[in-house]
Parts: structure tokens; C-alpha cells; sequence
């Protein structure tokens, strides 16, 4: 038990959040490296078990929280025991390093809940990023936000909040095998791929094909790329950790009045 901390005292430890990208370590920072060399303790999440050995080769004071997935039944259970965790280790005077898998920040909200107990408690806490699964969606699938912008919705809060959509615009639509399902078992919902086809055809059409996308982990390993109508998407495989990319089905309208107010000689139409 550590000795109670007087006001205004900063505590001893401190919380730092890494990154370790999707191909670690070939994507992880030197930046993250070195936070995960120097720490008291790290504690990991990733999602091959070959990173997970060259994580312990860098740091010998290592623990896994995979067990946590086996433990609990419910996501949340989940996020919470990891946020306990890191607390736990901070409330012994240690400098713990949390390493996940991809980008920290990005659809990991335990990291961002323990970035906030950590420091509401008074601790040293920050966070470094990662190479997202975004970054290697750009890559493989050769689409630049920039041309015609981007939608980017978690799919579940993009069903129930019945998000406006341009079908003009590229969509992005993250963690479609667990629409409106909190578990930890990683088997796709049909029920929520089937309202996702549903909303979809009403906004691209039946026909419109989107791509199934999942970036490799492995260096030399190819992304899954797989090209769907949306109305088989309901009974496409879907792996756990897969992302749906819809591009556009209607060309951008040009603004002729702003066009001229701008002095442009005219930007390139669809």
C-alpha cells in the first residue's frame, strides 16, 4: 500500500499511452520504443502474438491483457479491468508504459478513460500516437480524403443516431462486425449487417459495391481487400477487426457563383 499523497504533492509514477501501429514493430515510433524501453511496466494489448515477444525482448516487465477478453463477457468489463489495471500499477510508484495495438487514441476508449483518471489523480500522463488502421486504408486502397473529403463513422453510432449521409462523399464505416453487439466473442452480427445493407441501400443503392477492408498485421502479408454489393453484404465474411469503405455513388455538385467569386477557372467536375 503506498503512502498517502499530500496536497498539491505530484505522485510518484506516471502513464504513458502508446501506440505500437498495425505492424509492430515495424510501424512503432522510436518515440513509443523508447517509452516502452524505459518504463517501470508495460502493459500490452496486441493482436499477433509475435509482436507481443518483441515487446518482452524490449522490456523483461511485461504483462499481457488478453486474459482480460477471456475473463469478461462484456466489452465494457473489459475496458474497465484495463483502466484498474493501469491505476493499480500507478498507485505502486511505478512509471507504466500501456501499449496497444495500432493508434492509442482511435476506438480504444479505455486509453482514453485511463489518460483521465490518471491525471485527475494527479499523475505525469500523455499520450503518443500510432499508425492507424486509417493511415493503411489510405495506403491500400489509394484514396486520398483530400479529393473528395470523408465521412468516418463508428457503424453502430452510425445506425442509431441515423448519421446524414452525402453519397457524394466517401464513406468510412469502423467495427461493422459488431454493430449494436458490447461482447467479446469476435463472431460478426448478422442483424446489424443487415440493417447497415438496409441503410445503405437506401443511400447508394442495392448494387453499389463497397470494399471489406482489413490491414494486414504482417510485414510482408497483403490487406484483406474484399470488393461486396451492398446487398450481400449481410452474408459477406466479415472478420473482427474489419472496416467497411463506401465510395461515392453520385457526383459533386459545382457551385458556379462561388466558382466565379473565387476566380477560379473552374475545378474539375466528377
Amino acid at each position: 500500500m503506498t503512502d498517502p499523497v499530500s496536497e498539491g504533492e505530484v505522485p510518484r509514477g506516471s502513464l504513458t499511452i502508446v501506440g505500437t501501429g498495425i505492424r509492430p514493430p515495424f510501424q512503432t515510433t522510436h518515440e513509443a520504443i523508447r517509452c516502452i524501453e524505459q518504463a517501470d511496466r508495460v502493459l500490452y494489448l496486441l493482436d499477433e502474438p509475435t509482436p507481443a515477444r518483441w515487446i518482452r525482448d524490449r522490456n523483461p516487465s511485461t504483462t499481457s491483457l488478453a486474459h482480460l477478453y477471456l475473463e469478461h463477457d462484456d466489452r465494457s468489463e473489459v475496458y474497465d479491468a484495463i483502466v484498474a489495471e493501469v491505476m493499480g500499477l500507478l498507485g505502486e510508484g511505478l512509471d507504466v508504459c500501456l501499449a496497444l495495438y495500432g493508434h492509442p487514441g482511435v476506438f480504444v476508449s479505455p486509453s482514453h478513460e485511463a489518460l483521465s483518471r490518471a491525471r485527475e489523480a494527479g499523475y505525469r500522463a500523455s499520450m503518443l500516437p500510432g499508425v492507424s488502421a486509417e493511415d493503411c486504408l489510405f495506403v491500400d486502397l489509394g484514396f486520398d480524403p483530400a479529393d473528395a473529403g470523408c465521412q468516418s463513422y463508428e457503424a453502430t453510432d452510425f445506425l442509431i443516431h441515423e448519421r446524414i449521409v452525402d453519397p457524394s462523399v466517401p464513406l468510412i464505416l469502423w467495427q461493422i462486425s459488431v454493430i449494436g453487439d458490447s461482447g467479446t466473442t469476435g463472431a460478426p452480427n448478422r442483424t446489424g449487417l443487415r440493417e447497415l445493407a438496409d441503410r445503405l441501400t437506401r443511400t447508394h443503392g442495392v448494387g453499389h459495391r463497397v470494399t471489406i477492408y482489413e490491414a494486414s498485421p504482417f510485414p510482408f502479408g497483403r490487406p484483406l481487400i474484399d470488393r461486396v454489393r451492398v446487398g450481400d453484404l449481410a452474408e459477406a465474411d466479415v472478420p473482427a477487426l474489419s472496416t467497411l469503405f463506401v465510395p461515392p455513388a453520385a457526383s459533386r455538385a459545382i457551385d458556379p457563383d462561388v466558382v466565379r467569386r473565387l476566380g477560379m477557372s473552374g475545378p474539375r467536375g466528377d
